[in-house]
């Protein structure tokens, strides 16, 4: 099993910043790849940005590329998202996952937290 556990969210103004931490805890073998996915209410959910959990080709979804970062402390066993010149559609909740493959499908995570709310206000 692989434990995660979002925090950090919270409400900005449009052009404003957070950063999202995911503590992780559980099989190593499970967590190869750690992603971001996020949810607004009435939609499916959708893919952010995705890495290795040892580092290397990070990938985004172009609606955030630019303005998203994800990255990782290995020592803290947390993974970051951070993020820069939010707008009001990136209001979601986002979710941290936990996978074999860093890769933009939802199907290929076999873990996620119970997320958390960002809310960008105009």
């Amino acid at each position: 099993q692989v434990q995660l556990i979002e925090s950090g969210g919270g409400q900005v103004q449009a052009g404003g910043s957070l950063r999202l931490s995911c503590a992780v805890s559980g099989r190593t073998f499970s967590r190869n790849a750690m992603g971001w996915f996020r949810q607004a209410p009435g939609t499916e959910r959708e893919f952010v940005a995705a890495r290795p959990w040892s580092g290397g080709v990070k990938l985004y979804a172009d609606s955030v590329k630019g303005r998203f970062t994800i990255s990782g402390d290995n020592a803290k066993n947390t993974v970051y998202l951070q993020m820069n010149s939010l707008k009001p559609e990136d209001t979601a909740v986002y979710y941290c996952e936990a996978g074999r493959v860093p890769t933009s499908k939802q199907s290929h995570y076999d873990y996620w937290g119970q997320g958390t709310q960002v809310t960008v206000s105009t």
